[in-house]
């Protein structure tokens, strides 16, 4: 399957990029999404058996929609807290300079943590985010990404559960965006110009 998208200008390292139509081709669909969702959460499940609450950490935006798909399967008590965190703005690579934008609302120390990020390339965010959270002595911290682009790594970084791992692909859908764009898609798609 592949979409054809009409675009605006958008603004990459400073300057506007001239309208270029792009399309979608469908990497993993949603029915693979949400089988490989199950599987993890078992697995996750198994690993913070006895846990009197998961904190389940959210970084926004990308991370949106499969962390609600990943709370409704996890058979744990659970309370979902979010931080945001940015390495990209608009542009389609990392800047690798990690800001928080939004930090969490409660406190971690002494809990079980799983961090939940949409996709893992370079590494510089979750190396960040996860350094900050372990700083907050949380009893357990665990991370979860829904793609790995190994292929991309500056750091290291590896995610104790990963959905699937990509090639070097610029993708969209399943709340992952290009410039607040294609989160909506029910899939992960691969990002072509035309």
């Amino acid at each position: 399957m592949t979409l054809d998208v009409s675009r605006k200008p958008i603004k990459i390292k400073g300057q506007t990029m001239s309208e270029r139509p792009y399309v979608i081709d469908k990497m993993i669909s949603a029915k693979a999404i949400a089988a490989r969702i199950e599987e993890l959460c078992r697995e996750i499940e198994t690993a913070f058996k006895g846990t009197d609450k998961l904190v389940v950490v959210g970084l926004l935006r990308g991370s949106f929609v499969f962390i609600a798909d990943l709370v409704r399967e996890l058979d744990l008590p659970i309370e979902v807290d979010f931080l945001e965190a940015s390495s990209y703005g608009d542009g389609m690579e990392s800047s690798r300079e990690v800001r928080i934008l939004k930090d969490l609302r409660g406190a971690i120390e002494g809990r079980d943590v799983l961090v939940v990020e949409d996709i893992v390339d370079t590494g510089h965010t979750m190396h960040h985010v996860t350094r900050l959270l372990k700083g907050r002595k949380p009893a357990h911290l665990r991370t979860i990404a829904l793609l790995d682009k190994f292929a991309r790594r500056e750091v290291d970084f590896k995610a104790d559960w990963t959905g699937f791992d990509i090639p070097d692909e610029f993708v969209v859908g399943y709340g992952i965006d290009f410039a607040q764009r294609n989160r909506n898609l029910p899939f992960i798609g691969k990002v072509r110009f035309t």
